[in-house]
């Protein structure tokens, strides 16, 4: 009941009956001369288990949920077994006229462990083991590791004198007919609606409807034999989610592809300061992302928590509004001394859109130009959209427009940074109403770059936006535009703002933020109390702490290092983006293929990291010297794919995905 792929797959239902009776329909005729045994597990999860199996009289031993060889030994013991078969419930369409014939080899050949898997021939999912108490007794006694306690028979596999592989006249092992994902249940479903009956049917009549129906059975046939063996409980989850969500996740910047396809974590179980704790319990320490710069507090703030824990316990949500909203208002136009109302969202991407939405109805115009990532919404994707070829340069690359309507062609226009003539030109070609951009990301304002977008946007009658999703509480205690003094007409805030509780915040003029009345913006969940509460407790905290201040001087100490690191190594790089947020890529042809292999060098350490830093409060210069420490060997020995003398393509089984092109 407990599979990690495939949840409840034992009481799924074949043939109108559930898998694990479905089977034992099927071993019917060994109950001549054995006795039939569930061996489940002590978990609640397997209650509605033990409820079918007394439905049906069925007998059945509960031992340990993780230490099956002990599950086995106990249960073998307590019905005083002198020969085990061991079958998978997961193997509904067992044969019992082969396991019969199986039982007869083993016992008038006198072997110590017989088994059709050891040179499999037969189909996966008639796999089957038999074995002596006494081999069975001394594997419980001895074996010690992980493995074969979770897998009952390695240790005998590898230590019985007696072992006999149990051939089939030919060879159809890579036909699969076992039950760990979706597709492999719908293979079975289909079976056994075609199988005239399906109870009884032998391993030949399945045989003869796959020689006249083979395209069904191709269906599974990518899925590896008794791959979850040897596979992590992520990699496990991961492969089931792929089947149930697109691509397996939705968030971009955390999907395994863009780090080491084949070794980043999938999971987490929990979260503390800078450690993570995966689905197979092991822990990391994050000079990563922490959660695509949502925590500048660290993961789980006690303080922060508490509030929160506080607020659920009042309830988060209502027919009425929260009050938190009010105070976390007033409390952001403290600190902007330019606005006068606030609106609240969950995500950076609802926010740009709402800041958009009341922009173009104060302009009275509908064009937007871009400089920066916005989300993922229409108007904003729309930049893709456009057929001149000439823009590929400074388009964001990477991000298909599928389902984008094509009728926003030329709604939305891109320029990049610094490139102040570019937006002129934009603007002189007439019905640009809106400006949205970062304030400053990888690449720094010259020339009054800011303070001339703000003089062009006065002049021209159009809203200016500064989006500081990202950079917002990184440098200063509100936005990077403090720092710059340049004031937009809209800011909006995300990320960090919570300290990974979801909310959002667009801050505006009075006079600008009036106009979201004439607009229809509305969602139900904006106005939960789980947000805004976590808001006032984090933003007491930074300005109690003075955060923005720690993290930016220790990002100046982490550029520092990696420069002398990399000129130590001779390994040529860019260092780039404000402090708080470092960032470094290798100046080669293989940039991506070394950042893969970075990743990776850092994963054995149990460390994870690529080429940014998100900083926050519980980084600090201590845990820092063994994450320079592993930087320092990555990059000798990328200095070693440099000089050609070792090839980076020896150490990456496949490169992490390429992320899509920034315009700043």
């Amino acid at each position: 009941m407990g599979s990690t792929r495939l949840p409840g797959k034992v009481l799924m239902r074949l043939n109108d009956t559930p898998v694990i009776g479905f089977l034992l329909e099927r071993l019917k005729k060994i109950e001549k001369f054995s006795k039939i045994i569930v061996a489940t597990g002590e978990s609640e999860s397997n209650l509605p288990l033990l409820s079918y199996l007394d439905s049906i009289n069925q007998e059945y031993y509960i031992g340990s949920e993780n230490d099956v060889l002990s599950r086995f030994y106990d249960c073998a013991s307590s019905f005083q077994a002198d020969v085990v078969i061991r079958l998978t419930a997961d193997c509904p369409m067992h044969d019992a006229e082969i396991i019969i014939k199986m039982l007869e080899c083993f016992v008038s050949e006198k072997h110590d462990y017989l088994s059709n898997t050891l040179e499999p021939k037969f189909p996966d999912g008639y796999d089957v083991e038999i074995f002596s108490f006494e081999q069975l007794e001394n594997a419980h006694k001895k074996a010690t590791g992980k493995y074969d306690r979770e897998h009952v028979t390695p240790y005998i596999k590898r230590n019985a004198k007696k072992i006999h592989n149990y051939s089939y006249k030919k060879d159809y092992s890579f036909l699969r007919l076992t039950l760990d994902e979706q597709i492999d249940y719908e293979v079975l479903s289909w079976l056994c609606k075609e199988l005239d009956k399906p109870f009884e049917a032998s391993l030949e009549s399945v045989l003869a409807l796959y020689n006249k129906n083979k395209e069904i059975f191709k269906k599974n046939l990518n899925i590896k034999r008794n791959e979850g063996s040897d596979m992590s409980q992520g990699k496990k989850i991961w492969k089931r989610a792929k089947a149930l969500i697109p691509d397996g996740a939705l968030m971009l910047s955390k999907h395994p592809d863009m780090f080491s396809p084949n070794y980043w974590p999938q999971y987490f179980e929990s979260a503390s300061g800078i450690s993570i704790v995966d689905t197979d319990n092991v822990k990391f320490d994050d000079f990563c992302y922490m959660g695509v710069g949502t925590n500048i507090l660290g993961y789980a703030n006690s303080e922060v928590n508490l509030e929160v824990l506080s607020a659920v316990k009042k309830g988060n949500i209502s027919s009425l509004n929260c009050v938190e909203e009010v105070e976390l208002a007033q409390n952001l136009i403290s600190l902007h001394n330019w606005s006068g109302k606030v609106l609240f969202a969950r995500t950076g991407g609802e926010a740009a859109s709402i800041a958009v939405r009341i922009a173009r109805a104060a302009s009275g115009k509908d064009k937007v130009a871009l400089c920066g990532y916005h989300g993922w919404h229409d108007w904003y994707m729309a930049t893709n959209l456009s057929e001149d070829n000439s823009l590929e340069k400074h388009l964001l690359e990477g991000l298909p427009v599928k389902g984008v309507p094509k009728n926003l062609t030329g709604s939305v226009v891109s320029f990049p940074y610094n490139n102040i003539s570019k937006l002129k030109e934009i603007i002189s070609q007439g019905d640009l109403g809106v400006i949205i951009m970062e304030v400053e990301r990888n690449i720094k304002p010259v020339d009054n770059f800011l303070a001339e977008v703000r003089y062009l946007a006065t002049k021209n009658n159009i809203t200016l936006i500064f989006d500081e999703c990202t950079s917002g509480f990184r440098e200063t205690n509100s936005g990077l535009h403090k720092k710059y003094q340049v004031n937009p007409d809209i800011a909006i805030y995300g990320k960090s703002l919570g300290n990974g509780y979801p909310i959002t915040a667009v801050v505006g003029t009075n006079e600008l933020m009036e106009f979201s009345r004439q607009s229809f913006i509305s969602s139900t969940f904006w106005t939960e109390r789980l947000g805004p509460t976590a808001a006032l407790k984090t933003l007491e905290i930074m300005n109690r702490d003075r955060t923005w201040e720690y993290i930016s001087n220790l990002g100046g100490y982490i550029k520092e290092n990696w420069r002398k690191i990399a000129e130590n190594n001779k390994v040529s790089i860019d260092i780039f983006g404000i402090d708080a947020m470092p960032c470094f890529q290798f100046n080669s042809a293989q940039h991506n293929a070394y950042k893969t292999f970075l990743t990776e060098n850092f994963l054995k350490k149990n460390m994870l990291a690529s080429t940014s830093i998100y900083l926050c409060v519980d980084h600090n210069k201590q845990n820092l010297e063994k994450y320079f420490d592993v930087l320092n060997d990555t990059f000798q020995t990328i200095r070693k794919f440099e000089e050609e003398s070792l090839s980076v393509f020896d150490f990456v089984d496949t490169e992490a995905r390429s992320g899509f092109k920034r315009l700043n």
